[in-house]
Formats: C-alpha cells, structure tokens, sequence
C-alpha cells in the first residue's frame, strides 16, 4: 500500500512513517519543515493535490501544535486559529476531491470547549465524519521531538535532566496523564488503516496507554537515567485536568493493544535523542 503522512517530520509523523516503511509499504512524505512547498495551509496545493493522487491511504497528522507552555503562549492567537483553520480545510477540500480513505489524528482534548486547540480538534473531527475518514484521538503521545519550541513534557524533563542535572516542574506534578509511546502509536495507526472499512464510524477510538501516571511520577523516570539529578516541583496546581478529564473509550481495543510502559518508552526517547545528537557532531 503507498500512504501520505502529511507532518511527517512530527513527533508521531517520523516515528510512523519509518514504521510503515520497515513493514515494506511505500511512503510519501509531506511536511512544511521540509519545503515551502508542503505547507498545507496554501490553497489548491499542487503538490498535495498530486500526492493524494499517488496514495491509497492518508494519514492526517500536521496541525500547529505543542506542549503545554507552546498552547497557553499561543493557542488563543489568531494566527494559531487560522494556521489549523487553512490546515484542515485545504486538507479536507482536498480529500474529498479524490475521495482517499484517510485517518484524522484528533485528541482527547477535542472536547474540552474552553481550548481553543481542543475547539479545532472538534471541528475536524466534524470535517472528517462527513467525509466518512476515521477519527482517532491520541492522548499525550512521545517520542523525539525536532522542534524544541513545541517541546512536550517528556522532552523537556529529559532535556532538562541531561544538561542542568536539575527537574523544575511547572506545577506541584500531581496531575495525571496517560502516556503512549510514538512506536506503539505508529502500530495502531497502521492497524487501522488496514482495518478501516470493517471499523464502525460510530466508535470513539483513543489511542493510550490505557493507565493513569502522574507529572512527578514521569520527572522521577526521567531523574532516574541521569544520576545526581534533583526534582523541584512547583507550587501550582494543573489548571487543565482541574477543569475536566476525561476517561478513554475501550473500543480500540479490539484493534490493537499497547505495549511499550512509560519506564521503558522514556528510555527509548533518552537513547534515541543520544544517538541524534552525536550524529549531528
């Protein structure tokens, strides 16, 4: 099967499409970090357009994103808005265009209305219904990260741990997430494309790990690899989960099951992150 990854230089992007490519698929990459020409927020892209005319399959990962501190610092700007809007609209347009079997990446968010992030979520989530694609939402996946300005917390924990030997969290670290690693991501997604026609359109599909783990629970994890590092929690309290949280649907399930734990995945991201940075020396 040939597939588009569009933000294939993402996150959850790169680890998927070497994935799909060790599985002996064909791949097509599309990602703004690349080229000028991959930026999905131009309209009637031609390079888009020719590349869901190659694919059997897409893949819809890109969208202007970023941990915690990147969505309070910009998620209620308009150029945030706008950026997702043109994203998922040009995208879409396109997709219906040449009517491609696609999956959306939503998030566990997309129904928490005071974020403006989880707002478009849902929007795409509606764009994809009415085109029949599958909607999946992902809940705090990790992996290597390029764009350190969008850095997620895993990565900052890691990054802060290898060069300050010192973890000073944002909030008191009490609050729970559940973490999926972009490895075992990149298995669900391909899971699903395969099964896609059979997979009924009225199932929510959350792509986690499945267990709830607390913010001091991943600084220790990560304190743990780099010895003498000291964890300084801060004083406020997450406003996010205060607001709402929400539990996983179990539909995926019966898919796909993860296997990589948060101990073993953030060791993976320290070894990988270790090895990119001593090719780049």
């Amino acid at each position: 099967m040939k597939y588009l990854v569009l933000g294939s230089a993402g996150q959850i992007g790169s680890s998927l499409t070497k994935y799909l490519r060790k599985s002996k698929h064909k791949v097509l990459e599309f990602d703004l970090e690349d080229s000028p020409e991959q930026d999905l927020r131009i309209s009637d892209n031609p390079l888009l357009d020719k590349y869901l005319k190659q694919a059997d399959f897409c893949f819809f990962l890109a969208f202007d994103v970023g941990g915690s501190r990147y969505l309070k610092k910009y998620q209620e700007s308009y150029q945030f808005v706008s950026n997702n809007t043109k994203i998922m609209n040009n995208t879409f347009d396109l997709l219906k265009k040449h009517k491609r079997k696609f999956i959306f990446a939503s998030s566990q968010m997309s129904n928490m209305s005071f974020s403006n992030y989880g707002r478009l979520k849902a929007v795409g989530e509606a764009y994809t219904q009415a085109l029949g694609g599958l909607v999946v939402k992902f809940w705090n996946v990790y992996g290597v990260e390029k764009d350190l300005n969008k850095a997620h917390v895993i990565t900052d924990f890691i990054l802060k741990a290898e060069k300050e030997r010192q973890i000073d969290m944002l909030t008191n670290g009490l609050e729970e997430r559940q973490f999926l690693h972009a490895d075992d991501c990149s298995r669900c997604l391909k899971k699903l494309s395969l099964k896609y026609d059979k997979i009924p359109r009225d199932q929510e599909l959350h792509a986690t790990s499945f267990k709830w783990q607390s913010i001091i629970e991943v600084a220790t994890i990560t304190a743990s690899h780099f010895e003498g590092t000291a964890i300084i929690p801060g004083k406020s309290v997450d406003d996010l989960q205060k607001a709402q949280r929400n539990e996983p649907d179990t539909n995926i399930l019966e898919y796909w099951r993860p296997r990589i734990s948060l101990e073993n995945g953030i060791g993976k991201v320290i070894k990988e992150m270790s090895q990119l940075d001593n090719k780049l020396e």
